[in-house]
């Protein structure tokens, strides 16, 4: 099986069909294989190939044209026959190259079309790839100096400021903000507005049971999003259902995304904790300084190793923004362990009551659909997510006695703009070195 393909095949509907891709390329090339036997039995006379002969040449080679060429050779002069038998040997070394490109491609998993299906082969779940994405302006990289990253203490939030009509504020400056960890100011050590800013994306799908007339709508929501992404965006997949599985890892092919989530289809139970942990770890891979989790589910956990506490405890500690939609009612709260997983299996209920807790922890967003209908309302969502990440402002500052670990909250002011409304993280969780 392929590298890429690190996901359980109950729920990869692809997992083998790149092997297939394979196969069927070697049965292009069956052809060039075949005809060395042909000529190592005895080679073909052109010139005492006659019309009353034709047959039985071509009994042999019935079905191919390469025969039924040679023989028209026959009744060609001298002078024509010389020029054809150079250009045919041209295409067919041409033709033989191709081929081989094409297997040694397979091989290697890196067709330049879709690596997950075949040309004459169309899923039928399969949408229309996303456009390519506009860059962000074209303006240099603004990272926080080593000297500054490296310094113990070292702390980086996201910030996202609105108007009273949720309009985006972007164009503020670094003394309108006032940063306040366990209520006592700190001084900004670093500040950029992400207009330009490259994100590492990470993208988590329920593939419960529950999701199965939905996901048709998820695939288009989440090819809309990643069509809206910086090409400088680094994404990975990641699926769940019974347990969660890496799809495609981070990647800078954004197609390849596309990609893999038409082979991605319902299956059973929601480890919805255990998808969460998981991408947060695979966080830990990321090349961006930003870095945004969406999981896009509707149900409640009732598989999950990992329980609600420890993802929280994971998300403040790898401070990574995570957004959250949510698709169903809003279900009462209820123990979801193990019976409840039995008696309680996966319905119209969503669990936003984790979800909306996850997003407000990290200083994302959350979002509620009763009923997916058409899909129009959830693409709308997944593209405010990715329409919001270069509106936001990055600010970096140094916490102070380090080596005291626990959680200290944060607050983030614009006090010359009361009005406007600042979301941000609600504390950092302080780990010692």
């Amino acid at each position: 099986m392929s590298e890429s393909l690190w996901f359980p095949n109950t729920l990869l509907e692809g997992a083998h069909v790149r092997e297939r891709v394979v196969t069927d390329q070697e049965k292009v090339s069956e052809p060039v294989e075949h005809a060395s036997p042909l000529q190592q039995s005895g080679s073909i006379d052109l010139h005492s190939c006659s019309r009353a002969g034709l047959d039985s040449v071509r009994s042999p080679l019935k079905g191919r044209s390469l025969a039924f060429s040679l023989c028209l050779m026959s009744v060609m002069t001298r002078k024509h026959l010389r020029s054809l038998v150079i250009g045919c040997a041209t295409l067919a070394l041409l033709a033989s190259t191709g081929a081989g490109d094409t297997v040694v491609l397979a091989q290697q998993g890196t067709f330049p079309q879709n690596t997950l299906s075949t040309p004459t082969q169309q899923h039928p779940n399969a949408v229309p790839s996303a456009k390519a994405p506009l860059p962000r302006p074209d303006t240099a990289l603004e990272l926080p100096s080593l000297n500054l990253r490296s310094q113990p203490g070292y702390e980086q939030v996201t910030v996202t400021v609105t108007d009273s009509s949720g309009k985006y504020v972007t164009d503020l400056k670094e003394d309108d903000f006032r940063v306040l960890e366990d209520g006592q100011q700190r001084q900004i050590g670093f500040f950029r507005i992400d207009r330009s800013a490259p994100v590492s994306v990470g993208i988590i799908l329920d593939c419960s049971m529950s999701m199965v007339t939905k996901l048709p709508q998820a695939r288009r929501a989440i090819t809309r999003m990643v069509g809206e992404l910086d090409p400088r965006d680094e994404i990975f997949l990641e699926a769940f259902s019974v347990r969660a599985g890496l799809v495609q890892p981070f990647t800078l092919d954004h197609k390849r995304i596309i990609d893999r989530l038409q082979f991605l289809h319902a299956f059973t139970l929601t480890s919805l904790y255990d998808a969460i942990y998981m991408g947060l770890s695979e966080m830990r891979r990321a090349q961006r300084d930003k870095r945004a989790l969406l999981v896009v589910t509707d149900g409640m956990d009732n598989r999950s190793r990992r329980t609600r506490a420890e993802v929280i405890a994971s998300a403040r500690a790898m401070k990574v923004l995570i957004y959250t939609i949510g698709i169903g009612d809003v279900a009462a709260k209820r123990d979801n362990q193990f019976m409840g997983g039995i008696f309680s299996p996966d319905d119209e209920e969503v669990d936003m009551e984790t979800l909306k807790a996850l997003s407000e922890e990290t200083g994302a967003r959350t979002f509620n659909l009763r009923r997916v209908g058409d899909g129009d309302e959830l693409s709308r969502d997944c593209e405010a997510i990715s329409n919001e990440l270069p509106r936001q402002y990055t600010v970096a500052y140094l916490s102070p006695d380090p080596g005291r670990s626990g959680y200290r909250t944060l607050r983030v002011d614009v006090l010359k703009h009361p009005e406007l409304s600042v979301r941000v993280r609600k504390g950092v969780a302080i780990v010692p070195h």
